[in-house]
């Protein structure tokens, strides 16, 4: 496909999913970054940046570029890409703006390639953009971005990513006006657990999974109950609780701390319920005086999207 020129849409995601650290993770509709694509007979490769976003260049210190080159470690010929980027899911947001770009790029080019890698390959060269991202070879975002809907990481080593059947849900996303690093989020967290919360918090896992795949919402809602990481990294996200516990108490079934913060996601079974919740978020942060973008919208089963340009 060297003269072919395709654009590729690769949605938000949300990761750990409450109990699910580093090992669940499910994609929004309505919401992608954006990238322009086309071979060029060079070996490597050139990102354009289209945002002001202001990223590196410099394929060996972005995302994008890190997840290719390992991509082409496996590639042999004069075979490159040029890539222009709009970043749509802002950096640091906690809905999956790294693997948004790592995951759309290698899905891109597995597409001009003739699709001669596996959706898993492309897991695996894609976490090699979230290590730069965050210190980190995680894929709780990555998965449920190529596959849609709601996936589990089994193991990263060796990978195995099981997509999960679930229900149609709609998701309310609260983003407070403040940044949180994946990386500083990630230091701050406890090196051991006492058994009693890693107990309840498989238990919560197993349930959830059970949820999604038997329709059974409520115990969906019984099960979106983090013993682990949320009492940590919540600290830093301004109203936490008071937002999670009016979210409840307007019809959400419950949520969490999308990714590593410092959005914060709510889970709802119909749309009015997900504006309802979202209404509530706006008072909430009102209230503060903290700004708060937010936006109602429902899993995307589908994942990362191509659209041929010629």
């Amino acid at each position: 496909m060297k003269n072919k020129i395709i654009k590729v849409l690769a949605p938000a995601t949300v990761a750990n999913v409450a109990c699910g650290f580093d090992v669940l993770g499910f994609a929004l509709s309505d919401i992608n970054d954006e990238l322009i694509m086309r071979l060029v007979p060079k070996r490597g490769v050139t990102i354009i940046n289209k945002d002001d976003f202001n990223l590196p260049t410099e394929p060996t210190q972005n995302v994008i570029g890190v997840s290719i080159l390992a991509m082409l470690e496996e590639i042999e010929g004069e075979i490159g890409f040029e890539i222009e980027s709009t970043k749509n899911i802002k950096p640091g947001s906690g809905i999956g703006s790294s693997a948004a770009s790592a995951a759309g790029a290698v899905y891109g080019a597995n597409y001009l390639l003739n699709n001669r890698f596996s959706n898993e390959d492309l897991i695996r060269f894609a976490m090699c953009g979230e290590e730069v991202a965050s210190g980190s070879k995680h894929a709780d975002n990555i998965a449920p971005c190529i596959y849609g809907g709601f996936t589990l990481i089994r193991s990263t080593a060796p990978l195995d990513i099981i997509p999960i059947p679930s229900p149609f849900l709609y998701v309310t996303i609260v983003h407070p006006q403040i940044e949180v690093k994946t990386s500083d989020a990630r230091s701050i967290l406890k090196k051991q657990v006492l058994l009693s919360d890693a107990v309840k918090q498989w238990g919560n896992v197993g349930g959830l999974i059970a949820g999604l795949m038997k329709n059974d919402y409520d115990l969906i809602s019984r099960s979106l109950v983090d013993h682990v990481i949320e009492p940590v990294r919540s600290i830093l996200i301004p109203n936490f609780d008071e937002m999670k516990k009016r979210g409840i108490e307007a019809g959400a079934l419950g949520g969490g701390i999308s990714g590593s913060g410092p959005s914060i996601f709510l889970i709802s079974k119909d749309q009015k319920t997900a504006l309802d919740v979202e209404k509530v978020a706006k008072d909430v942060y009102s209230e503060i005086g903290l700004p708060v973008f937010t936006y109602v919208t429902n899993l995307n089963k589908r994942g990362v999207q191509i659209i041929e340009m010629n």
